[in-house]
């Protein structure tokens, strides 16, 4: 098990507020040593930072840098529920791209997310993974990641 904060900071980021949930679900929910995080939007500072179809108004490149912001949101989410040092492994990552008609891209954008959650947490970081296009997403984000975390079987519950 990695020390989470201390992989966030080695990569200059930290961790942000858990994103309020934008209709009627919890950001994550933890059923015994598993651990569900909602589809996670680009969101800082509680703004969407961008809108747009992927190979239209989105290119490729800002796509993986938007997933990777998906992905440190979906990290505040797990450690909202969890100790993010209890995580034994990222077992699922889904990934969800607003896909201009015709653009075939979508594993190389949801890497932005992946290869976060292999820096945060190293070999726990290593998942299996859906990379879908899609029309549209929520409030018109062009990328949408979700996952299903592991903990170790003695994790304690983060208190609300």
């Amino acid at each position: 098990m990695a020390d989470v904060l201390a992989a966030l900071e080695r990569l200059g980021l930290s961790l942000p507020a858990v994103v309020p949930p934008v209709a009627a679900y919890q950001p994550a929910v933890r059923a015994g040593d598993v651990v569900y995080v909602s589809g996670q939007l680009p969101f800082v500072d509680g703004e969407l930072v961008e809108t747009g179809k992927v190979g239209a108004e989105v290119d490729v490149e800002r796509a993986g840098e938007l997933a990777r912001i998906c992905a440190l949101n979906a990290i505040a989410a797990l450690g909202s529920v969890a100790d993010l040092d209890e995580v034994v492994r990222i077992v699922k990552v889904g990934g969800f791209v607003a896909s201009a008609p015709g653009f075939t891209g979508q594993p190389k954008v949801v890497n932005g997310a992946s290869d976060l959650f292999g820096e945060v947490f190293g070999e726990a970081g290593l998942h299996a993974r859906s990379a879908v296009g899609v029309a549209e997403l929520p409030l018109g984000a062009p990328v949408e990641v979700d996952l299903v975390a592991q903990l170790a079987p003695t994790a304690k519950v983060v208190p609300a």
